[in-house]
């Protein structure tokens, strides 16, 4: 049997995990919105239209911020147009997902869907089609307390209280020609950077993000961050990263490997922003908004067809991934990546929440909402990946996949929570075909002892779960034990592990 080694020490120490990594994302797009988190008159939705079993699901997640309201959506975004009587806000083309948009929901109904979901609002502005006075007054019409036009237009609509929004997105992947509203790095940076100073001037509390690079494969990467940061570095808190995966080649043991270039891509960015520092002589350290993020490739033939061949729907089908195993592993090694990278990336979002590329669906009509496989990852990792992340010195085997060099087959971290007294790996066995034993050197945790091992696995990569059926689940095993200070288990191929520790 293969064997990995790992020590776990609690002087070694990466940093404390932002509760915001555990982000997610709704835009207004296909059945995110209407059918997914609202759908007035269904017995499943309560006196504001909103899908309480939805909530419910979203608050088992302990999402704390979602970013809304998009995504592609937001650059040519009215937000006039969504607040106000609701039977008097137009109906609008949307030209990002050539649908239609009711604006039945807007603005305001979002922040009290996001307060019954105990999340935060993250606000994107549109920078594609609009501009800063626009910036501007969307700013003012949600944060300021009142007696100004936009604030007092807010309490007009019967919103007395200001939605203090805290984070705000200085637009949508400005660096993509299918954007709304492209722009060059040049014309990008100096927008943002004159965005940001005049938001800051009305609230000087709030956080912002600049567009970074759209993926890790756009042709402009890194030179669009060195390039807009020349710009917006003194004026914003992080810069936003993008980036989805798949398997179109249907290889699982390249598939799971992607982790590595999400782990590049940080790393990356990491030294663009500190190559900025350095060239301004600058005291400040740039932080990542890694705020989209997923596993997003198995409708994208559907979705080309739908947009072109029947465009102009309301709530269409959009982007509604079903996914399978190994996309659910997928998805695990993905938190264990930002979570090492805990020191610089302090706010993620798994993009979307609920239909779109979503860990939970609605079945069309609102009979009910389930969990997708990737429910589960998200669900553990945000439940016990709350704490100091630690950096274990790690041996493990290694091999090569179509596409990867020495791809570990141990992908790990550790995250030690010192108030509950709870260390937790998060450990996938990236090898497809044999079993690894790894054993664990805990003997600076002192007193502390094995008390669960859990486990995704399941024989059969492409299973998918259904609204009537869950294939895909978590389950503990009896698979981990204790001499001491020394912790071995043993990880079955492709499978993804949390093994927890108490004092």
């Amino acid at each position: 049997m293969k064997k990995a080694n790992m020590t776990i020490d609690r002087a070694f120490q990466v940093a404390d995990v932002d509760e915001r990594i555990f982000g997610s994302f709704i835009e207004h797009l296909g059945r995110a919105v209407y059918d997914g988190i609202y759908q007035p008159g269904n017995p499943l939705s309560d006196e504001d239209g909103f899908r309480k079993d939805v909530i419910d699901l979203v608050k088992d997640l302990q999402v704390p911020i979602v970013r809304y309201p998009g995504g592609n959506f937001v650059s040519s975004f009215v937000w006039e147009d969504s607040v106000g009587p609701v039977e008097l806000r137009p109906k609008r083309l949307e030209l990002a997902w050539r649908s239609l948009e009711t604006n039945q929901v807007g603005i305001n109904e979002f922040a009290k869907w996001a307060k019954k979901a105990g999340a935060e609002v993250m606000m994107a502005i549109n920078l594609g089609t609009r501009g800063i006075a626009d910036a501007c007054n969307l700013l003012e019409y949600c944060n300021h307390p009142g007696g100004t036009k936009y604030s007092d237009m807010r309490i007009s609509h019967g919103v007395k209280d200001p939605h203090k929004i805290k984070v705000w997105c200085l637009g949508n992947e400005m660096d993509g020609p299918w954007q709304l509203g492209h722009k060059t790095m040049e014309e990008y940076g100096r927008l943002a950077e004159e965005t940001a100073r005049a938001m800051k001037i009305i609230d000087p509390d709030i956080e912002l993000v600049s567009c970074g690079s759209s993926n890790l494969q756009m042709p402009t990467f890194p030179q669009w961050e060195a390039t807009t940061l020349e710009h917006t570095y003194e004026h914003v808190d992080y810069v936003s990263m993008h980036n989805y995966y798949g398997n179109p080649a249907n290889d699982t043991a390249d598939f799971l490997a992607v982790s590595d270039d999400m782990d590049t891509f940080i790393r990356s960015v990491v030294a663009t922003c500190d190559f900025v520092k350095a060239k301004k002589r600058s005291k400040k350290t740039l932080n990542l908004s890694f705020d989209e993020w997923n596993v997003w490739f198995h409708s994208n033939e559907a979705d080309d067809d739908e947009m072109k061949n029947r465009p102009w729907q309301v709530a269409p089908a959009l982007l509604e991934d079903i996914y399978d195993y190994e996309d659910a592993l997928v998805v695990g090694l993905l938190m264990i990546t930002l979570l090492k990278h805990a020191d610089r990336v302090r706010m993620a979002c798994l993009a979307q929440l609920v239909n779109v590329i979503a860990p939970i669906m609605t079945e069309r009509g609102g009979k009910r909402a389930w969990k997708q496989t990737i429910y589960y990852p998200f669900l553990l990792t945000s439940r016990y990946g709350r704490g100091t992340v630690l950096q274990p010195v790690v041996k493990s085997p290694v091999h090569d996949t179509a596409a990867h060099e020495n791809v570990t087959d141990l992908e790990s971290t550790v995250v030690w929570n010192q108030e509950k007294e709870q260390i937790t790996i998060f450990a996938v066995n990236r090898n497809v075909d044999e079993d690894l034993e790894l054993e664990a050197d805990v003997r600076s945790f002192e007193g502390y002892r094995v008390v669960e091992h859990v486990v995704l696995e399941c024989g059969d990569m492409k299973a998918v779960n259904t609204a009537d059926l869950e294939n895909v689940a978590p389950k503990s095993v009896d698979r981990t034990s204790q001499d001491g200070g020394c912790v071995r288990s043993i990880l079955k191929p492709a499978t993804w592990n949390m093994i927890r520790l108490e004092k």
